[in-house]
């Protein structure tokens, strides 16, 4: 397994972990009040905050794995690098398109927010997935 795919493990897992705590502490806090109303900035910031630390100790753990491959970087990488950007990008930019649609309609700022952070939630998990896939299968020939 290369660096790049270790890297992409670590993220994947992070990203996924920082959402779910999130998700966990709204879900507590909308027991207590109505679900738009629960504050939920500083949970959103502290779980972006959460994703990248645990992605840096996660790429941390993978080059201390193998230290030589650590700063390698070939053009498959680059190209599965690409592809999976590509896919992300679109999936978010529908998600945006979602948030929009919210805005257009009025909708509170809690539902607008969240449509956001869950764009880019899954933007980066499928992303990340279709470069693990991309590793093991190889790119699409179109």
């Amino acid at each position: 397994m290369s660096f790049e795919e270790k890297r992409n493990w670590a993220f994947l897992g992070a990203t996924a972990l920082a959402y779910l705590v999130y998700v966990a502490i709204i879900l507590a806090r909308a027991r207590e009040t109505a679900i738009t109303e629960v504050a939920y900035a500083w949970p959103l910031i502290g779980s972006i905050g959460l994703a990248i630390g645990a992605s840096i100790v996660g790429t941390i753990a993978a080059a201390m794995t193998a230290p030589d491959e650590a700063d390698k970087k070939d053009e498959r990488d680059a190209g599965i690098h690409r592809y999976g950007e590509v896919i992300g990008y679109t999936v978010s930019s529908i998600g945006i398109m979602g948030a929009l649609i919210l805005t257009m309609v009025e909708a509170a700022h809690f539902w607008i927010g969240n449509a956001i952070y869950l764009s880019f939630v899954l933007g980066a998990q499928i992303s990340t997935a279709m470069k693990l896939v991309a590793y093991r299968r190889g790119l699409p020939s179109w």
